[in-house]
Formats: structure tokens, sequence, C-alpha cells
């Protein structure tokens, strides 16, 4: 991540449900555009692709496209494609993409400081095909009312 104070350029893709955004962050080749394509195809909005700017603002950090690529998301073997996109969403969920073998059958719930605000942080194979649904119940469960519940010891 790099930038001034206030405002931060992060390798992530950013995609909004119900106008909440869910920041998928990983490698190069890790998933991000190809989860957040599924996850648009059922009904998400795209925000950013690739890199996101994050900026604060009052108790929230919002989430916008550096304007040279706003609108557009790499399909690979597509190729670039425009889409009808948000010009900025508040983030919600930090999403980590890694290998399905590293990820706790049971984890802690956790956060992670952006910004100086805690967002709830969690670990998703991408290439996994619930993978989509999980995001779904996890925003839910981190910033929504009703089911599911987030059980806790």
């Amino acid at each position: 991540m790099t930038g001034i104070a206030g405002r931060r350029l992060l390798h992530a893709t950013a995609v909004a449900i119900d106008g909440r955004a869910i920041l998928l962050r990983g490698a190069s080749g890790s998933g991000k555009s190809d989860l957040a394509l599924r996850l648009i195809d059922a009904g998400a909005r795209l925000v950013a692709d690739d890199q996101s700017e994050l900026c604060r603002e009052g108790d929230r950090v919002i989430v916008r496209a550096p304007a040279a690529i706003a609108g557009l998301i790499e399909v690979r073997g597509v190729g670039i494609v425009r889409l009808a996109a948000l010009a900025e969403a508040p983030v919600a969920l930090l999403v980590d993409l890694v290998p399905a073998a590293e990820i706790e059958r049971l984890p802690k719930p956790h956060t992670e400081t952006i910004l100086g605000l805690a967002l709830p942080v969690i670990v998703v194979a991408p290439f996994e095909p619930s993978a989509a649904a999980k995001l779904r119940l996890a925003l839910r469960a981190f910033t929504g009312p009703g089911l599911p519940a987030m059980m806790t010891e």
C-alpha cells in the first residue's frame, strides 16, 4: 500500500454489494478479477479492478478507482472490458485471497486497521465454487442486521 496520509493506493479489486465494498487483495494472478467477475455476474457492482484508491471520510474508508482505469476490468482470456461501475463505496470487508490449503477451518474473527479505522478481514480461496457465496455471507455477518450470526467463544 502506498500513498500520503489520509489516502492509500492498494493492489486490490473492489466490488460493492448493496452499496458496501468488499476489497479483494492478493498477488497478481491470485483471482481478484475472476472472483469480482463472479460477484458482478450475481449482482455486485464494480468499483475498481486491480488498483484501488482508499481515503478516509469521517468514520468510513472509501474506495474509488484511479481515473485511468475507472470502469474497466480485466477478464482473462477476453481482455479489458468496460462495465457500468460505482464511482465509490465505503469499504465494509477486507478479503485476502490465498490457496485453499492455507485457510483455517474455523478462524477467529480479526480486523486490520486502515487509515486509522478497524475493518473486518477474512481469508478466502478465490477459485472455490462457494467463494462468492462466502463473501456475501461474510458481508452480512460483519456489517448487516440479522442472519448469519457470527459464533464466537
